[in-house]
């Protein structure tokens, strides 16, 4: 059975969580509180040099971190990878958009409001995260105008990854309402078979 090193409210931990669940594989949670350095261990940091969640362990060993790495492994030879080559570079590209440019920003942003005392006093630089962050949500906005997903015409492991930070960044302040099409999206990916909340271990 896979093991998970997750930490509950943490989308990137959700983003494996999701898929493992959506596709109906077992796997045993093990919750570490980063907040306390529970992934700075040296036991933990001997396993996963990088000292982050999500991590996945398998029954013969092999160890492996990075969400979207997980999620790319775990997804490939199912229909949440596209079988086309282009499509499955598109997938890639917002996979690397989220990463990049919608992940530093949405997610920093959520994890200031939730923990205060992390943020930086020169307020300039919260008020470039919030900016960026909005900067991602119209990109985002502009290419599901006139799509239903993100590749492929169908659900795929970037509507994944691009969702467990987005449906909840209104926790981080953003202004969801002024993105109707991403409310849309978010409603699709909700109504996913076997799909779980955030807050679901």
């Amino acid at each position: 059975m896979i093991t998970l090193y997750d930490y509950l409210p943490s989308g990137n931990g959700y983003k494996v969580r999701l898929l493992l669940t959506q596709l109906g594989v077992s796997f045993k949670r093990v919750e570490l509180d980063i907040t306390k350095g529970e992934t700075r261990t040296k036991e933990f940091l001997a396993k996963f040099p990088n000292g982050r969640i999500p991590a996945v362990e398998f029954d013969d060993g092999r160890l492996l971190f990075e969400s979207n790495a997980i999620c790319w492994y775990l997804a490939d030879g199912t229909a949440m990878i596209p079988a086309d080559r282009f499509e499955r570079a598109r997938m890639m590209q917002w996979l690397c958009f989220e990463q990049y440019s919608h992940e530093p920003y949405i997610a920093v942003a959520r994890l200031l409001a939730m923990h205060p005392l992390l943020q930086d006093p020169r307020r300039a630089l919260n008020d470039m995260i919030v900016q960026r962050g909005y900067d991602a949500l119209g990109v985002m906005e502009d290419h599901l105008k006139s799509h239903e997903w993100f590749a492929a015409s169908h659900y795929t492991i970037a509507d994944i990854a691009l969702f467990a930070y987005t449906h909840v960044a209104d926790e981080g302040g953003f202004e969801l309402v002024k993105f109707p099409s991403i409310r849309r999206w978010l409603d699709g990916v909700r109504s996913r078979p076997k799909f779980i909340p955030i807050t679901k271990a």
